[in-house]
């Protein structure tokens, strides 16, 4: 209980109080109390909060989304197999277990727009007619870019979780729909769909979590840009306190992001008890 308090409850008491003080290193080594200041900054005045969140909503709503589509389409697919099952999701699971350091390495040569192995790919099938794209230096597609390289790292993690549900379902539902006269598609709809639906909230929630966290892949391919195209509110936050020294703004825009995780968090665990309730 007492390394608990001390590693959780003390230093979120701690950000607390200091996301109500002004604390600038550049300027005095002490900080000061102002109240609401920093939160009225923050969600009234600072247009870079309110960018950075909209390429995490972005990189949510979009990029999860795509994971969602590819991890229960190749979770289908496996769930079909009985002999090569276990290898392929054991390669296929390689991503996940790479680093993300290394990713954002491994996407960023593969992004260069002079030796990058994508641009010359892409030359080789257009008979030379494209050359040398800069995809992480275009702000109509650094995102993009982005939004690939977590697509490639998560989609598999989503994969297991919709298998682990899919392997969870009795064979016997599907036998007595058959009986019942179901087609496959209704089967899939009235008995697949609604059985999996806690696995993928529960996976949709982690990796909501996830983006408010993505910092290494920003900080490894981008940069945050160009400009501040790319920069996420965990890596905006990251630039308040490492950079500027603001630890007070940076503890207040800490705050503001738990508090929305923990009400994205909460209308997801209501849609999955209103459809246990419902079930």
């Amino acid at each position: 209980m007492v390394t608990l308090l001390g590693i959780t409850v003390f230093p979120l008491l701690y950000e607390i109080r200091l996301a109500f003080s002004s604390w600038e290193l550049t300027i005095s080594a002490e900080s000061e109390f102002v109240g609401l200041q920093n939160f009225s900054e923050i969600l009234f005045k600072d247009k870079r909060f309110w960018s950075s969140m909209r390429v995490t909503a972005t990189l949510l709503g979009i990029g999860v989304a795509v994971q969602l589509g590819l991890g229960t389409g190749l979770a289908l697919l496996l769930n079909r197999l009985r002999s090569w099952r276990t290898p392929l999701v054991s390669l296929l699971l390689i991503p996940v277990m790479i680093a993300p350091v290394v990713a954002g390495f491994q996407f960023r040569m593969i992004y260069h727009d002079q030796f990058g192995p994508l641009n010359y790919l892409i030359e080789l099938l257009t008979f030379g007619k494209w050359r040398g794209f800069a995809w992480i230096a275009d702000p109509k597609v650094a995102l993009t870019a982005v939004m690939l390289t977590d697509i490639w790292q998560w989609t598999p993690f989503l994969m297991l979780i919709v298998l682990a549900g899919l392997q969870s379902i009795s064979p016997g539902l599907y036998e007595a729909a058959r009986v019942d006269g179901a087609t496959p598609w209704k089967s899939f709809w009235y008995i697949t769909v609604p059985l999996l639906l806690p696995f993928v909230v529960i996976g949709i929630l982690i990796r909501a979590m996830d983006c408010f966290k993505l910092f290494d892949i920003i900080y490894l391919v981008t940069g945050g840009g160009p400009g501040n195209v790319t920069e996420t509110v965990s890596f905006y936050t990251y630039l308040q306190g490492f950079k500027f020294f603001s630890l007070g703004y940076t503890a207040a825009m800490a705050f503001v992001q738990l508090v929305v995780i923990i009400v994205i968090a909460q209308i997801f665990l209501r849609l999955l008890k209103q459809q246990r309730q419902g079930g």
